[in-house]
């Protein structure tokens, strides 16, 4: 069903003519130009890949050659698929710029964990060359994987504060500390996330991380409200299943390493730009 998408594209439009004017005046960036100019701009692209992530589409491929069909007014120099896919790199600062800039921290309660991104299946796991640079095997509670990891930090409304993309054997507590800058307040995890270092490092910046404890530990007193918090942890878990199963940023098909990053930023976009997100009741 076609929806109106000219507040999305304004907001993008908006936003990419912003960084360009910001990469000018402070001379970043390739001077290079191009030797081929795209009939479509980095704003239109980037809202056709969020516009796929917000469809009921699984395939970018059938999505842009027949979904899109209905948005062809909107885009009137829409250009062939096989284009498109060459035009996707230059959207990857774009959407990480685009991603930091829209990230929520003003809250006092967040919530911390990861979740792996697999890019090939384990069979095929000694022939991968996509991402042989940048995935690594890893081992989950469900077993074994190879490919990357994704650390979130969200608030109880389900936004994001915070996310970092790293291989698969990455440890849980090693991107801790530059995720949780210029947060406060109370900051809750699994017990993969007990670490004395850590706590000391948080405590001194005005975060306090609450965990649960494992059987060899002795039992820690925490408030009764900081124990509600510990049993609300699950909505981290919603936030990664919805990523994963509704907004597919997790699937084996790329032929690219920049275009699957690309995939998994636009995802994290449209999820941010989504109004309506899993979140926790009040707690007294």
């Amino acid at each position: 069903m076609k929806k109106d998408i000219t507040e999305l594209f304004c907001n993008i439009d908006d936003f990419c003519q912003a960084v360009d004017a910001y990469e000018k005046s402070t001379k970043i960036g390739n001077s290079r130009k191009p030797t081929r100019t795209p009939e479509l701009t980095i704003s239109e692209c980037m809202t056709i890949q969020i516009l796929y992530h917000q469809s009921p589409c699984k395939n970018f491929k059938y999505f842009y050659k027949c979904f899109l069909q209905l948005y062809k007014s909107e885009f009137p120099k829409l250009v062939s698929y096989e284009r498109f896919v060459e035009l996707i790199p230059r959207m990857m600062p774009y959407f990480y710029c685009l991603m930091k800039s829209i990230l929520f921290k003003d809250d006092s309660i967040n919530f911390i964990d990861s979740t792996p991104i697999p890019v090939c299946n384990n069979k095929r796991i000694k022939r991968h060359q996509v991402f042989k640079k940048y995935a690594k095997r890893g081992k989950t509670s469900m077993g074994w994987f190879f490919g990357l990891k994704l650390h979130l930090v969200i608030n109880r409304f389900g936004e994001i504060a915070d996310f970092c993309l790293t291989s698969g054997n990455c440890d849980d507590r090693a991107p801790v500390s530059k995720m949780t800058e210029n947060l406060n307040g109370l900051l809750i995890g699994d017990k993969g996330y007990i670490s004395q270092e850590i706590f000391k490092y948080l405590h001194n910046n005005g975060l306090k991380l609450i965990t649960g404890i494992k059987k060899n530990m002795k039992n820690m007193l925490i408030s009764l409200h900081e124990k509600s918090l510990l049993r609300k942890r699950s909505i981290i878990e919603t936030v990664f299943d919805y990523l994963k199963n509704k907004m597919e940023i997790s699937h084996t098909r790329h032929r690219s390493p920049i275009n699957g990053f690309i995939h998994i930023f636009s995802t994290l976009v449209a999820y941010t730009l989504n109004p309506r997100k899993p979140k926790i009741s009040p707690i007294f």
